[in-house]
């Protein structure tokens, strides 16, 4: 069996794509780029916001499209939108041959070989994870599922359930997998990675603990956490990785806002004065430490002046990097009740206002680092048609760089490093959010 791929959303439901693949491999499916000769085309959907659920939409129609055109024998729709909209989707899109919910993706191999499509198992590893992006030396590891917070504006816990640990040494051994599988980096993901262990009983492993364990279990260079809430980070967790140099210097605490009320109305923990605390603390601890955050704008009831106190709050906290959205109601929400009473147009000013304030604060963040020696992981060769990259032979990431969500690294020099190996490089110049260097000798 032939099998297109399209995984849309975050890097959570990437992992989930990689999982469900690896088990089709397992069972005789062979991963092609080319959707229109495929037998089988999976949709891994996502339902975060308007636009994402518009995305997978679409991927879906394209897909049920091919297949009315001739080849593809089947599409099937997994992942968040389907969990939360399957009953409208099979009404509209009947054309789709199989949609699965999170709790019914364990149909999805007897379906697909009671139609012939899919053998016994047949690879020497069933349910490997397989790798579907463009880097292999990047993977991501996903630790939990589900959330337990029960922030106002937020869908997922609609989607994904309550907050459920993957098993410790399971964890190792597919932390194992990817590193044999060629992995330099690994990112650890979920909604809240604090969380983690809570639920494995009384005096069970934390987040340290795991973390300790992939040290000791793994040799990859470089583990990052990404999506980390401040009550998460305890002073053993940050001690860690102040200590262990394998641990990138970088965290992603999602704030949302600085407004005491606006915070209030979105059922977050945090106010201002306690995440003024958490930074200073946390940048104290951990040396050159790089700080990235989310944003949210035009809650319902947000304020002009609410707006304010957030711009303010970011130039005092001068976040390396900050990814922000603009409202937009969720079925199902806390927040939906609410009078969606900020004007589109407005929302709209108001993130670009915030990006454009950002933009000034990461330029300057990144300047620090000029004339500092650092070590590059590279991605890529550059490509020499592309005008951003002339007099640049790699582009690489420093520890202060994650993956797809922040700057790049170009770099001169190197001679005939690979993606996935390593440079020491010396910071020559920082631009908005990226950085030139030369590689040293």
């Amino acid at each position: 069996m032939k099998l297109g791929v399209v995984s849309l959303g975050c890097d959570k439901a990437t992992v989930d794509s990689e999982r469900l693949v690896g088990q089709l491999v397992g069972h005789g499916a062979v991963v092609t780029p080319d959707l229109p000769g495929a037998d089988v085309i999976l949709v891994n959907t996502c339902g975060f916001i308007d636009a994402a659920k518009q995305e997978s939409i679409d991927a879906i129609l394209a897909a049920a499209k091919l297949k009315a055109a001739g080849e593809v024998k089947a599409v099937v729709a997994v992942g968040c939108l389907v969990e939360r909209y399957r009953a409208e989707l099979q009404r509209e899109m009947p054309e789709v041959d199989l949609y699965l919910g999170f709790s019914d993706l364990h149909r999805l191999v007897p379906t697909l070989a009671a139609r012939g499509l899919l053998e016994d198992p047949v690879a020497a590893h069933p349910g490997v994870r397989q790798f579907l992006g463009a880097s292999p030396h990047v993977r991501y590891l996903k630790i939990s599922e589900g959330c337990d917070h029960t922030c106002a504006f937020c869908a997922i816990p609609l989607m994904r359930g309550r907050h459920r640990s993957e098993p410790l040494d399971r964890l190792l051994r597919e932390a194992q997998q990817l590193e044999a599988q060629g992995a330099q980096e690994i990112n650890l993901v979920a909604q809240d990675l604090g969380h983690w262990g809570r639920d494995l009983g009384l005096g069970g492993p934390k987040l340290p603990d795991l973390l300790e364990a992939l040290l000791r279990e793994t040799s990859v260079p470089w583990y990052r956490l990404l999506y980390v809430y401040s009550a998460g980070l305890t002073e053993r967790l940050v001690t860690l990785i102040a200590r262990e140099p394998r641990l990138v210097p970088y965290l992603d605490i999602p704030i949302q806002h600085a407004a005491d009320g606006v915070l209030e109305r979105m059922r977050r923990p945090e106010r201002q004065a306690t995440l003024r605390a958490k930074i200073a603390w946390l940048r104290a601890t951990v040396p050159d430490l790089a700080l990235r955050t989310t944003c949210l704008v035009g809650f319902p009831g947000e304020t002009d002046a609410d707006f304010r106190t957030l711009l303010d709050f970011l130039e005092e906290a001068q976040f390396d990097r900050v990814g922000a959205f603009a409202y937009s109601a969720q079925d199902g929400t806390r927040a939906a009740k609410l009078a969606d009473d900020v004007p589109e147009a407005v929302k709209r000013e108001r993130l670009e206002e915030l990006l454009e304030v950002q933009r000034a604060i990461s330029a300057e963040r990144l300047a620090r680092f000029v004339g500092r020696d650092a070590r590059a992981l590279v991605d890529a060769v550059s490509d020499p048609s592309d005008a951003s990259q002339v007099g640049a032979t790699h582009v690489a990431r420093l520890p202060w760089q994650a993956d797809d969500v922040d700057g790049v690294t170009y770099v001169a020099g190197g001679g005939w490093a690979r993606p996935g190996t390593f440079l020491d490089v010396r910071i020559t110049e920082a631009e908005d959010y990226d950085f030139r260097a030369v590689a040293l000798a």
